[in-house]
Order: structure tokens, then C-alpha cells, then sequence
């Protein structure tokens, strides 16, 4: 069954490679060139979505049996693999006939498999692409590039991480992943919205997200801070105290010290919540609330 090592180099020097786009963040979905290309068995949909987590990476067999079968595969797991390989090549062929080479984005390796780099693209590369620029943005206090490029990564999203995927114990552990960079992603968007004045705009979807995350500290003190802001001090409050609720009931803690900082200065009216940042340590923010009234 096995076809030997295959690999992208041996296309046509004077042919245009294929670029295979590969979406990730909801449902799993594939385009040659803009030709769809159908993958529909669920273990060979395991396959490809573990490959494209790791484009231009090889994905060892080992690694592949895990997340199919975990510590139980059955005696002919070595050509079963093979087979979802050949199957996932033949989809790439029948996408584009004219292109021979497109069956060899998907390259065999000695100990494994891989799809390669320069022929593939994700949108999993692309959103952490912008969310490291965003990022860089607001270190730098660039607060509007920041905002516009987290915002365009999290418009990336269609749904879930692999919302469609059947997961093994490998492709559960990166979608969590992914969905913690999501979240990460989104309070920094906020964040450098919050430093923009957007306050008012926030107030609906913060109330959305933090009830879908009801122990998100950074969350919950965006929305205590766009409250304030927008002249609501006791939904502000309210907020801290559902939190607070929220977390003796299941964890049995108190806020974070920057939470409760923040509730002491919002019952004071401090001028600094003009500028109190979640990241802030309970000192940085004494610190400038001193400033501020000085």
C-alpha cells in the first residue's frame, strides 16, 4: 500500500504549484486554488486536521495511531493509515486534474507525513499571525493598529475549533488551545479598545462574554471599568460581586488583588480608573492612582 516517499519538490519547475487554503477555526473545510476538495470520512478528516495544525512539520505515524485509535489500534493500523493518506492525495488530485503535483502537497517522510509549507495555507497561521502583531501594537500603546488587528483575526473564527472534527486526545488538546488564544486574543482587542474611550460600544458584548465566562477575572474588570465609565457605578459593582459569588461557590477564592483594587477605587470614584489598566499589578495601579489625584 505504501507509495514511497513523495515529496513537493518533484513538481514541474515551469508549473504553478497549487496553494491548498485550509480552514480551521469552526468547520474543517479545504480549497485547491478555490476548487473545494471533499474529505468526508471522519478518521481522514482526524488525519488532515492534525497534518494542517502542523504545516511543514512532519506529523510521525506514531503521533497520527495515537489520535485515531489511542492505546487501542487495531492490528492493521499501518495500512489504514496508508489508505486515509492515498484517499486524502486522490481528493487533492480530483480537485485539480490539470495539476499532477497537487496529490504531493501531502508528502511521505521516513517516519511520518506532512503537508508542505510553501504550498499550503491556514487560517489558524493567519490569525496568529495578526494576534502577534496586535500584540506587539499594544506594547508598544499603538491601542488603534492594535484593536484593528486583533479584530481582524478574531473575524477568522466561524464557529468552535474544529467544531466538526471527530477528536482524538491529541486534536482535543489543540482545539482547547485554540480556543484559549481566542479568548486571549479578544481581551486584548478589548483592552486597547477600552484605551481608545470605546467604552460605551463594549458594554453589550462584554455583558455577553463575561456570562459565558463567568470566572474570567480580565473580563469581568473590563466590564466593571466600561460600566464606570459609561456613568453605571452600581451595575459596576454588581459585576465584582457576581464574580465574587461565582468563585467562593466554585473554587472557594476571593478576586484577584488588581479586582479587588479595582472595586476599591470605583466605591472611591478614583480619578485613575480614567486609566487602570487589568494589567496592572495592585502597586502599578496605587502608583498611578497617586499620580493622578497629585
Amino acid at each position: 500500500m505504501s507509495e514511497g516517499p513523495t515529496t513537493y519538490d518533484s513538481v514541474d519547475a515551469g508549473q504553478q504549484p497549487a496553494l491548498l487554503s485550509i480552514g480551521l477555526l469552526g468547520s474543517l473545510n479545504l480549497h485547491l486554488d478555490r476548487t473545494p476538495v471533499t474529505a468526508s470520512a471522519p478518521k481522514q478528516r482526524q488525519v488532515l486536521a492534525l497534518l494542517a495544525l502542523n504545516v511543514g512539520k512532519v506529523v510521525t505515524v506514531s503521533t497520527l495511531i495515537e489520535e485515531l485509535w489511542g492505546d487501542r489500534p487495531p492490528r492493521s493500523h499501518a495500512t489504514t493509515l496508508q489508505t486515509y493518506v492515498l484517499q486524502l492525495r486522490k481528493a487533492l488530485a480530483a480537485a485539480d486534474a490539470d495539476r499532477p503535483g497537487a496529490r504531493q502537497i501531502l508528502s511521505t517522510r521516513h517516519s511520518g507525513y506532512l503537508l508542505e509549507g510553501d504550498a499550503c495555507d491556514t487560517d489558524v497561521e493567519t490569525f496568529e499571525r495578526r494576534v502577534r502583531t496586535g500584540c506587539t501594537a499594544s506594547e508598544r500603546a499603538d491601542h488603534r493598529r492594535a484593536s484593528e488587528e486583533l479584530r481582524q483575526a478574531l473575524q477568522l473564527w466561524r464557529g468552535p475549533a474544529l467544531v466538526d472534527v471527530r477528536k482524538g486526545s491529541i486534536l482535543e488538546i489543540e482545539a482547547v488551545s485554540l480556543e484559549e488564544s481566542r479568548l486571549g486574543a479578544l481581551e486584548r482587542r478589548i483592552e486597547s479598545d477600552l484605551a481608545l474611550g470605546r467604552h460605551a460600544d463594549l458594554l453589550g458584548e462584554l455583558t455577553r462574554v463575561v456570562a459565558r465566562n463567568p470566572m474570567n477575572e480580565n473580563l469581568c474588570a473590563y466590564l466593571m471599568i466600561a460600566l464606570y465609565r459609561a456613568g453605571r457605578v452600581g451595575r459596576s459593582l454588581e459585576a465584582f460581586h457576581r464574580l465574587r459569588a461565582v468563585l467562593n461557590h466554585e473554587l472557594g477564592v476571593e478576586p484577584c488583588p488588581r479586582l479587588q483594587s479595582l472595586q476599591t477605587a470605583i466605591l472611591s470614584g478614583d480619578p485613575a480608573l480614567d486609566v487602570w489598566s487589568v494589567s496592572w499589578s495592585p502597586e502599578e495601579f496605587a502608583a498611578g492612582r497617586l499620580a493622578r489625584v497629585s
